[in-house]
């Protein structure tokens, strides 16, 4: 999400009836991957598609960090599905957890299940047509996720469509006591300072990967203070690169880096 690259999709012609409730969705492919856009050159999300369960792109796989810290959680959620990504990654690799997505569009929704590779619901997986902020909001979740992973874009790329410190707060309230949340923002972006604001509102603690590449940093907010103990975190980075390829290393380097400018 809110990577910017030109769609090599020939444009649609637009027809002149009333305006559509959701931007549309469309596709590219270049190089042996699968993007999917809203209509726009902003990138919502990325399939390789000989790997359909690889989180291909940088941000993706920076929002799995939490799993330096919880190694065998018991229930995850995401809020925006984009092409499935963390849904489908989650549901692979972690064969015990239930794993649920929520997403407001369902054009999205059925594009994941045809084109990116989404399995169907089952007793471990749910993706449901709901408002995020319904889903945080609902009282059937408070404390019961262990992750939340946040990815809250649309079309204009204008920063995350939820970022009050209250949604941040209900996020919070979603969370058992160890639980973490992982949110994707736009460093050179306007938006980013308020998020991290309320965050920092709303969790005991928050840190933040250094930006990759194409703009996005995550920032890993835990319910509860936790000690960052960085030979311990390197110990648990070189399990999770031999048990899933993920660049858990890196993430560690990147808390180091943080933890030194702080």
């Amino acid at each position: 999400m809110l990577i910017k690259r030109k769609s090599i999709e020939k444009e649609e012609s637009s027809r002149p009836a009333r305006k559509a409730k959701y931007a549309p969705v469309t596709l590219s492919e270049q190089d042996g991957v699968r993007y999917l856009h809203f209509g726009t050159e902003w990138v919502q999300g990325a399939m390789r598609i000989r790997k359909p369960n690889w989180p291909e792109l940088e941000y993706a796989q920076q929002m799995m960090a939490w799993m330096l810290w919880l190694e065998e959680p018991a229930a995850i959620a995401q809020l925006g599905l984009g092409t499935a990504t963390l849904t489908k990654f989650c549901y692979a690799t972690f064969p015990a957890a239930s794993v649920t997505a929520v997403e407001l569009n369902p054009s999205v929704m059925a594009i994941c299940a045809s084109m990116f590779k989404l399995p169907p619901n089952d007793a471990r997986l749910r993706v449901v047509e709901m408002d995020a902020l319904d889903y945080v909001n609902d009282a059937a979740n408070a404390g019961a996720l262990d992750v939340l992973q946040v990815d809250l874009y649309d079309a204009t790329a204008r920063g995350p469509v939820l970022d009050s410190a209250e949604f941040y707060q209900s996020c919070n309230a979603c969370l058992q006591d160890d639980g973490i949340m992982t949110v994707n923002l736009f460093g050179d972006h306007p938006s980013y300072a308020r998020n991290i604001k309320a965050i920092k509102f709303a969790f005991e603690q928050v840190v933040c990967l250094p930006e990759v590449h194409d703009g996005n940093v995550v920032a890993i907010a835990f319910k509860r203070k936790r000690a960052i103990d960085v030979a311990a975190l390197a110990e648990r980075a070189a399990q999770i690169v031999a048990e899933t390829k993920l660049p858990a290393k890196s993430w560690v380097k990147g808390l180091a880096q943080s933890l030194a400018a702080a």
